[in-house]
């Protein structure tokens, strides 16, 4: 049963942290160096702040991942083999350095966190992945690449306990001692069930996004699970106000996740079925209100957009996530300067190339331009 126009509409516009903002007053834009509006999370007023690692006033920072034809992550490259195109026109690069992923670059360490969502999956699948789990984290006997945090996503939200850990042992010993832990959102809830999830999880990724703005480094958000329900459908029908919400969490999320250097990552267990690949309908980027829809905002278009991997469900878990921390090293990271805007909300498309044959690029896809604010004096 797909969610009816009054349900869908009237939940998602009073659920939604940006639409409850915007029934006090109209959202405010998000600039490329700044995060705003305020908005309310979890009863917690979460104010405008600076993004510290910005290059400057109005300049976007990437991260760029390269890899050859096998997936396989590349080093050794210069920035003369860097092509920026913003809108399909070359853009100067203002800022660029190489990370070789041997050591963690003080000026940009890398962590990898490991999110292991309860909530909108089943009990079996929640015990499967929760060994897989444990399996990777004891690989090469429990020495891992980076540092690592395993967080529960359950009814109650994101349990962030516990410091990232080279240890995998010691993590695995952590997470078969919490395997009490279940989710108390079913499936068979129905509609009302679906998009419960759909925004008690989008609220969560944006959130968490939040509280890493101002945290330096770079993070693998590895999602473990398939994600909130796509709700596509004939009978899924915005009002215009709620559209303009979702429109406005769309830019915000995309934009908060940009600023915290977050790539998403999503990986599941289980087989690629119809609906594996459903997601790629909806990867083409929204620039107008009247475009955004809930599929939007779906997991596994969010991590292609973050510059991430939406990996297909497989019963080895544990090499998906070797897989996703692969992209720990080696990377790239550059900056450059957007093209001056009048209108808020522009989005710009952004694509990587690389001057040298059978290699690819992998960074975000695109931002939303804002008109460059006067500081406030």
């Amino acid at each position: 049963m797909q969610p009816s126009l009054p349900i869908c509409a009237a939940l998602l516009f009073c659920w939604s942290p940006l639409a409850f903002a915007a029934q006090a007053a109209p959202a405010s834009p998000v600039a490329p160096s700044q995060v705003t509006p305020a908005s309310a999370q979890n009863g917690t007023v979460l104010k405008a702040r600076p993004a510290p690692q910005n290059t400057g006033p109005g300049t976007i920072d990437l991260v760029v991942v390269v890899t050859d034809k096998s997936g396989k992550p590349v080093g050794g490259l210069s920035a003369e083999d860097f092509t920026l195109l913003d809108n399909n026109q070359p853009s100067r690069i203002l800022s660029f350095h190489a990370y070789d992923g041997a050591s963690q670059p003080p000026d940009l360490p890398v962590e990898a966190i490991v999110l292991f969502d309860t909530v909108n999956t089943t009990f079996d699948t929640v015990s499967y992945t929760r060994q897989q789990i444990e399996d990777f984290l004891r690989m090469n006997g429990g020495h891992l690449p980076v540092p690592v945090s395993v967080v529960w996503l359950t009814n109650d939200g994101l349990d962030t306990s516990g410091e990232p850990s080279l240890d995998g042992n010691a993590l695995a010993a952590q997470l078969e001692a919490s395997e009490s832990r279940l989710r108390s959102i079913g499936r068979s809830a129905g509609a009302w069930g679906a998009i419960e999830r759909f925004q008690f999880s989008t609220n969560v990724l944006d959130h968490f996004a939040r509280s890493k703005v101002n945290q330096p480094g770079r993070k693998l958000l590895i999602w473990a699970g398939p994600g909130w329900p796509l709700l596509d459908g004939p009978n899924i029908n915005l009002s215009g106000k709620a559209q303009q919400a979702l429109f406005g969490e769309i830019i915000q999320l995309s934009t908060l996740m940009r600023l915290a250097h977050i790539d998403l990552y999503s990986i599941s267990q289980g087989f690629s079925g119809p609906d594996t690949f459903l997601y790629q309908s909806f990867l083409k980027p929204v620039k107008k209100v009247n475009q955004a829809g809930i599929p939007d905002l779906s997991l596994k278009v969010l991590a292609v957009q973050s510059g991430g991997l939406a990996l297909p469900p497989t019963n080895d878990v544990a090499s998906s996530i070797r897989r996703c921390v692969q992209d720990a090293g080696p990377f790239y990271a550059l900056s450059f300067a957007p093209a001056p805007v009048d209108s808020p909300d522009q989005y710009h498309d952004v694509k990587v190339r690389i001057g040298k044959p059978g290699l690819a690029a992998r960074t975000n896809t695109g931002y939303y331009d804002q008109p460059q604010q006067a500081p406030v004096p």
